[in-house]
């Protein structure tokens, strides 16, 4: 498996990783977490536990896009030393996203996200 594809392998982990954080908010704040009103509860949340979510939602949000600029790159036959490493900065800067957003430091977050958007714009266009 190539390194672009091991990468899209961890991105499509991530939501999970925020999720499983945020449900462990969720009982921490609110003393137990609802399966059966699952959303409900989550929208309760508040400070980390909403930020977690955020997080949460913003990396399916980033998984749409990384899934279709890897695969337009690779069928593409984009040089792969670049598709590589556009993707690992595309993971770093996801990660470094997610804890920013847990940490509540909006300008690093901001800059994470420009930072992975722009790995997306490359990997597309490496395709080209």
């Amino acid at each position: 498996m190539t390194t672009p594809f091991w990468c899209l392998f961890i991105v499509a982990l991530l939501p999970f990783v925020w999720s499983f954080a945020a449900a462990a908010e969720r009982k921490r704040q609110l003393g137990a977490i609802d399966n059966k009103y699952p959303r409900l509860q989550q929208a309760k949340l508040e400070g980390l536990g909403a930020r977690l979510m955020g997080a949460h939602q913003n990396a399916w949000e980033a998984l749409a896009l990384f899934t279709p600029a890897v695969a337009v790159s690779h069928l593409a036959g984009a040089e792969p030393g670049r598709a590589a490493m556009l993707s690992l900065v595309f993971v770093a800067a996801r990660v470094a996203h997610g804890a920013a957003y847990a940490a509540n430091l909006d300008l690093v977050r901001s800059a994470a996200f420009l930072v992975a958007l722009g790995c997306v714009i490359w990997l597309f266009l490496l395709g080209g």
